[in-house]
């Protein structure tokens, strides 16, 4: 007889009030878009972890590309998830490429 377990994850976000639960085996991270980071889709973490999830604006001339940006039109880079050990996760936003039909 085997027994199968289902794994809840129960997750949440330090800048908005935003939770959710996922009963999934593998590794995987949640994301959502967080009101506390002016509309960035930002990853959630495990419910209790303490730490700094921070959106990092574009420092450079975005030009005519096409860029992520929050809700007050600011071109945002990256999401990054700093640990108490020192650790960190970033979730960059590259640019996305265009082209023309005549290009190809």
């Amino acid at each position: 007889m085997t027994i199968l377990l289902t794994p809840t994850q129960q997750w949440a976000c330090p800048n908005c009030k935003q939770t959710a639960v996922t009963h999934e085996s593998k590794p995987h991270t949640r994301f959502h878009t967080c009101a506390g980071l002016k509309g960035i889709v930002a990853p959630m973490v495990a419910a209790g972890t303490k730490v700094k999830v921070s959106a990092k604006e574009r420092e450079d001339y975005v030009g005519s590309e096409k860029v992520q940006t929050n809700a007050e039109g600011r071109p945002v880079m990256a999401v990054v998830t700093e640990r108490e050990d020192g650790s960190n996760d970033v979730s960059v936003f590259a640019p996305t490429a265009t082209g023309k039909a005549e290009e190809l």
